[in-house]
């Protein structure tokens, strides 16, 4: 749990137990507006709903390794698949279209994470993640961004390893999480060593969606709890709630540590939601907790 002061800001409460059935590592949590929970089974392929009455349900298999949701501007569900390496859509009728899976005739590389942007763009990361080398074919880690007409921008390649994303209340900052900056980061952790690479990145967002000022928001590399920079979330007064080393970091929006809500298990995203979006539900290990607060966080989904 976070520090006193942490908790007496924020009115944390305990972490609760929602599901623990065994799966192996836990993703993609989203809040939907009809009052339930989605999150992934990344390596079983599994999307999972929580919600108060009837708990844990898979409710579709296969999913090629789905991993970051949202909600697009007609509030239509979203999925990022980085073993499908591409991004798809549910309609209204239930059937799923590939919305992405090229730039400019080349394959994406494994599409991660995904936010809407108020224009009706999504925002989406693109890291090498796991393919081999010669499987790399953009040649780059990107943050695409996905315009409502079907059109695909590189929205920036300045990013080392890209992972999860968030916009301010405002929507004129885009916050990326650098997971690390290759594959040798793998190896000094493995040596007990520390990753010189987890910081977030922030880019200011103009009014028609183009990104500048690429630079270090927040470093976590000095932390010596094992772990890494990966999902994201900002609530209303512009906070930033960081997955990474040790649990879920919180962040001013000027960039200073306000705490850290630790978690035993690698907390790997989190989403708010509730009737006022003030829980947050964590994505920890291979279970799905969920911790009340007293702050509100932003909705995924259109209002």
């Amino acid at each position: 749990m976070g520090s006193d002061t942490l908790t007496k800001m924020l009115g944390l409460g305990e972490p609760q137990l929602l599901d623990d059935n065994g799966a192996e590592i836990t993703e993609g949590p989203l809040w939907h507006p009809e009052g339930y929970l989605t999150y992934i089974r990344l390596r079983e392929s599994e999307l999972v709903r929580w919600d108060e009455k009837d708990g844990v349900q898979v409710i579709r298999r296969n999913t090629g390794n789905g991993n970051g949701c949202t909600f697009d501007a007609e509030g239509r569900f979203v999925m990022c698949h980085f073993g499908d390496r591409n991004v798809t859509r549910t309609e209204r009728d239930g059937s799923i279209n590939v919305i992405a899976e090229t730039f400019n005739g080349v394959p994406l590389n494994q599409p991660n994470d995904i936010v809407l942007h108020n224009n009706g763009d999504l925002y989406f990361t693109d890291p090498f993640w796991s393919l081999p080398v010669e499987d790399r074919h953009l040649g780059y880690n990107a943050v695409f961004r996905l315009h409502p007409d079907g059109s695909l921008d590189l929205a920036t390649d300045e990013c080392e390893f890209p992972n999860g994303l968030a916009f301010s209340p405002d929507q004129s900052v885009l916050y990326v999480g650098i997971t690390r900056r290759d594959q040798d980061c793998i190896k000094e952790m493995e040596n007990d060593g520390r990753c010189p690479h987890r910081y977030l990145r922030a880019f200011d967002v103009a009014p028609d969606g183009s990104l500048s000022n690429n630079r270090i928001f927040f470093d976590m590399s000095d932390s010596p709890d094992p772990g890494w920079i990966d999902g994201l979330k900002v609530d209303v007064d512009g906070r930033i709630f960081c997955t990474g080393p040790g649990g879920v970091w919180v962040i001013s929006p000027e960039g200073e540590l306000l705490g850290l809500i630790g978690f035993s298990d690698v907390a790997r995203n989190l989403a708010f939601g509730g009737p006022d979006l003030s829980t947050m539900y964590v994505t920890a290990g291979g279970s799905l907790y969920s911790v009340t607060t007293k702050t509100r966080g932003i909705p995924a989904y259109p209002v």
